[in-house]
């Protein structure tokens, strides 16, 4: 069977192009020789049920225990114990029973579901007594779990293991999904029973994690495409999978299937292009699959708000490494932490997010009820003088409404005035970006005919703003080995007048021309 690459559930080693599961994440087989308790999270789509799966196998190939893998998915919003434990015995109960070599199967008793908070561990123990072998299990999609559900499970599981010495159980427990252990009381609601100072999983020996493919495991993942077909891919493309994917496993995948089997129709003849990497991301963006779709959703919740809305603008978040609400953004996989600062994790989802906030303003203009100004173009070149004075005219007679339509208020400008340069992208051109927090503003740069046009956005907080716009619009020319550059100021104080707000400023530092532009 030939191998194909996977965006769609587990991989399968006889089915898919993929990386060692064992190489991505060294130690745990040593701590369930050892008889111990872990955590292994990660962001969505990583890899981490193919390793999982991958583990189990060797496990039970091994022979010196049962070793079980046992999805929590189906537990989902049950919060009550009283349901939510009978139904976490009904997924395990399916796992025994489809279990390649367990043959004794005693594991759930005639118990009252009315000793929810006892029936977990008593089956288990059951389980044990009755097998002849150390029993490891796997549980994944642990995150599903929640409230009086998440408490009950941990506390049992917790009570088994001090227990164990004189009453058998579980030999190792790995807890799987997307956050650590320790994060799992943002799971329970405020007006219900808390995890306690004490946290009722405090037996964790190690805590795991699935990183993103190193350049060199991406290089590797590719390199089996090749010995299959004979279809290479030149380092000038591999590099610029890296660039764009950042290593995260789904988008590496998804990025080279889209131009194997979509852009190049599956014929290895085809020689690999550049352009092709740069095709297929564009469709994945377009296209919003249902992975980068269920990262998007994230980005309503108040919490992802609050991270992701000064990585947009530039503004110092405060980063705190023990606040909850950052640590969520990072696990969830849509930011990253480079020097104290947030940054997307990759160029796509960088794209997508900025796309998906600004869609009502996108949307707008593509329908001309706000707006319908063709972009100008004069002998190859963009008029940024009409565009942006175009963008003034708009703003002015729009801002307030736009604003309101937005839930990420102080990054409105930015997404408003991004989604009016998107416009480019209709006309052949391209927009990079450099978001972070902490850096006082927003750099971008258009790109048209071989042209480049960099932009600074900042908010003016004070009168230092534009001094210190001028500054870092310099900076960032200088970087890109431009002579020209557009700092826009928006003006936040209401009781300025629109005549003062809309200026347009020429000046020379050092011999690069900077415009500033005032909204």
């Amino acid at each position: 069977m030939k191998k194909k690459f996977n965006i769609s559930g587990p991989c399968t080693p006889n089915k898919h192009y993929m990386i060692s599961p064992q190489s991505r994440c060294a130690n745990i087989d040593v701590l369930i020789e050892e008889q111990e308790y872990f955590v292994l999270h990660a962001a969505r789509q990583t890899g981490k049920t193919t390793f999982l799966i991958d583990l189990v196998n060797r496990l039970n190939e091994q022979g010196n225990c049962y070793a079980i893998y046992c999805s929590l998915e189906s537990v989902h919003k049950i919060d009550t114990p009283e349901k939510g434990i009978p139904a976490i015995i009904s997924s395990l109960k399916d796992a025994i029973d489809f279990h390649p070599t367990i043959v004794e199967k005693k594991f759930v008793q005639e118990n009252s579901s009315s000793e929810y908070t006892v029936l977990l561990k008593r089956s288990l123990n059951h389980l044990c007594i009755n097998l002849n072998k150390p029993v490891v299990i796997l549980f994944d999609e642990v995150d599903c779990l929640s409230n009086g559900t998440l408490i009950s499970f941990l506390r049992q599981l917790r009570d088994g293991y001090i227990n164990r010495s004189n009453i058998p159980f579980v030999s190792s427990i790995g807890l799987v999904g997307m956050r650590n252990i320790r994060d799992y009381k943002a799971k329970i609601r405020e007006d219900h029973e808390t995890l306690g100072s004490a946290s009722p999983f405090n037996i964790v020996t190690e805590v795991f994690t699935l990183n993103n493919f190193t350049f060199q495991e991406v290089n590797s993942l590719l390199a089996q495409h090749t010995g299959q077909t004979d279809q290479v891919f030149s380092d000038a493309v591999l590099i610029k999978i890296f660039d764009y994917t950042q290593g995260q496993p789904w988008l590496v995948n998804a990025v080279v299937r889209e131009i194997v089997v979509n852009i190049l129709k599956s014929n290895v003849t085809k020689k690999i292009k550049s352009a092709h990497v740069d095709l297929a991301v564009q469709t994945i963006i377009d296209r919003r699959d249902t992975h980068i779709d269920s990262l998007l959703e994230r980005l309503k919740e108040k919490r992802v708000q609050k991270v992701v809305e000064p990585v947009i603008i530039g503004e110092d978040s405060g980063y705190d490494p023990l606040d909850d609400d950052y640590q969520y953004v990072i696990d969830l996989g849509l930011l990253k932490v480079e020097n104290y600062r947030f940054k997307p994790a990759n160029l796509i989802y960088e794209e997508v997010m900025i796309r998906t906030l600004s869609l009502i303003a996108n949307r707008k203009m593509a329908e001309g009820n706000d707006f319908n100004i063709k972009l100008s173009v004069e002998k190859g070149k963009i008029n940024m003088k009409k565009l942006l004075t175009d963008f003034q005219t708009f703003w002015r007679e729009n801002s307030k409404i736009w604003i309101e339509r937005y839930q990420y208020k102080e990054a409105a400008p930015h997404l408003i005035l991004m989604a009016f340069l998107q416009r480019i992208l209709n006309h052949g051109g391209t927009i990079s970006r450099e978001l972070a927090s902490g850096r006082g503003r927003l750099d971008l740069c258009v790109h048209y005919n071989n042209h480049r046009y960099p932009i600074e956005i900042k908010i003016r907080r004070n009168t230092k703003t534009i001094a210190e716009g001028k500054e870092q619009l310099w900076n960032y020319m200088d970087t890109l080995g431009c002579e020209t550059g557009w700092l826009i100021v928006f003006e936040t104080r209401k009781t300025i007048s629109w005549t003062k707000k809309l200026f347009w400023k020429n000046t020379t530092i050092k011999k690069k021309k900077i415009h500033v532009v005032g909204c």
